[in-house]
């Protein structure tokens, strides 16, 4: 049976051609390769004779190697011999490394028409040589803004850090001269009082304080008198007379403390540093006394 001239699209190739019982069956495409990047349009042609109406082949589960299939369907076609053509346009849309691309056996008016293959795609040239670009990364642009969330980010590292750092070095520092002897410790104590420099900016009263405080705790730590919580005539009360001197000297020393302490005397750089001299003194003389029996 003879087709009639139709121009529906500018076929490339003819896929499938068969005739049975009169009835005819044509699948063309405007190429038989297949482009993953591109969508194949295939045409089906059906004629049958007079007085024959045949049902139109549906290929939405025959195409394989293919995500999508539709239909596009032109109106039915009586030629002058009276035979009856059909006419149907389908996009088939390819997958990518798909491992076949086909239509498979179909049947139309009694017949089995298929399969349909296509030519699978080029195999690609291998890649050769180095990069064709040097990736870097995108930084963002330089602004206030970002200047300001730097600035931001780095203050909280340097909070964060501060935060662990003196907690853990004034612990360490607490155990090291926890394990010192009295005397040491006394050292200890009063050389961080002096880094202060309390009486160079006039409080005097704070100094005298922390400075008593000091020789109080040695005489604690040495005698096991809890010198801290006892007035001054507790404590010369409390404390044994072993040295003599050494209580006179240690008495003259807390006294005169308090007169700056709690009777309002007004006092100066050359009183702080005679109670200074004073509570070194005390300090060396006892712990060479002790050391000597």
């Amino acid at each position: 049976m003879a087709f009639p001239v139709h121009s529906f699209l500018l076929i490339a190739a003819t896929l499938f051609e068969a005739t049975q019982n009169g009835v005819a069956v044509k699948i063309e495409s405007e190429t038989k390769a297949v482009d993953p990047a591109k969508s194949v349009f295939v045409d089906i042609e059906v004629a049958s004779p007079r007085g024959t109406v045949v049902q139109m082949p549906d290929l939405r589960d025959r195409a394989v190697g293919f995500s999508l299939a539709e239909d596009f369907a032109e109106e039915p076609e009586t030629v002058a011999d009276g035979s009856l053509v059909q006419r149907a346009k389908w996009r088939l849309v390819p997958e990518p490394c798909a491992e076949v691309y086909k239509i498979r056996p179909f049947a139309v008016g009694g017949m089995v028409a298929g399969p349909v293959y296509f030519d699978p795609p080029p195999p690609r040239e291998p890649v050769t040589g180095g990069m064709e670009c040097d990736p870097k990364k995108d930084l963002p642009p330089l602004s206030w803004k970002l200047a300001g969330w730097c600035l931001l980010a780095l203050l909280g590292v340097a909070a964060l850090v501060a935060a662990v750092w003196f907690p853990l070095r004034y612990l360490a520092r607490r155990i090291k001269e926890h394990r010192m002897s009295p005397i040491e410790r006394a050292w200890a104590e009063l050389d961080r009082l002096l880094r202060k420099g309390l009486p160079g900016r006039g409080r005097y009263k704070d100094f005298y304080v922390e400075l008593t405080m000091v020789v109080r705790r040695y005489v604690q730590r040495k005698y096991g008198i809890r010198a801290p919580h006892l007035t001054t005539e507790e404590f010369l009360s409390q404390f044994r007379a072993d040295g003599g001197g050494r209580r006179d000297e240690l008495a003259k020393f807390l006294e005169s403390a308090d007169m700056v302490k709690f009777a309002g005397v007004e006092a100066t750089p050359e009183m702080a540093d005679a109670a200074t001299g004073s509570a070194r003194s005390y300090l060396k003389s006892d712990s060479a006394e002790e050391a000597a029996k």
